[in-house]
């Protein structure tokens, strides 16, 4: 019996405060790339040396990103769709117009789905 009971103080703060948040919640703060993945050859050390270039912030509804040799962009982002740990966002362009992004988390990892079935490994740095 005290196991089961030790075993609930543990369990249940964890999923209230990791099983409770919405998506939105949980793509909040700063995310810095990490790596790729499903990407080969030659190509595999330049796409990681980009993506670790790859910086994105959510604060709110904002969303700033920036990758390497472009300026930080900045938009009002809502989510358009969710499935699971699958997420797609929307993201209103300074000039107008949108963009949309499609993500998955992974643990403690948000992978972004850059086509091709290719991803960016994005890590928490905050």
């Amino acid at each position: 019996m005290r196991n089961i009971v030790v075993l609930l103080a543990i369990a249940v703060p964890l999923c209230l405060t990791g099983c409770s948040k919405d998506p939105k919640e949980r793509l909040q703060g700063k995310w810095e790339g990490q790596g790729v993945n499903n990407v080969e050859g030659p190509q595999k050390l330049d796409a990681t040396a980009w993506a670790q270039g790859v910086r994105f912030e959510f604060d709110k509804s904002k969303m700033t990103v920036t990758v390497p040799a472009e300026k930080p962009r900045t938009g009002d982002f809502d989510i358009e769709d969710v499935d699971k740990d699958k997420l797609t966002i929307r993201v209103a362009r300074e000039a107008g117009g949108t963009d949309s992004a499609s993500f998955s988390f992974d643990d403690d990892k948000l992978l972004w789905a850059v086509g091709d079935g290719r991803e960016v490994i994005m890590a928490r740095a905050d």
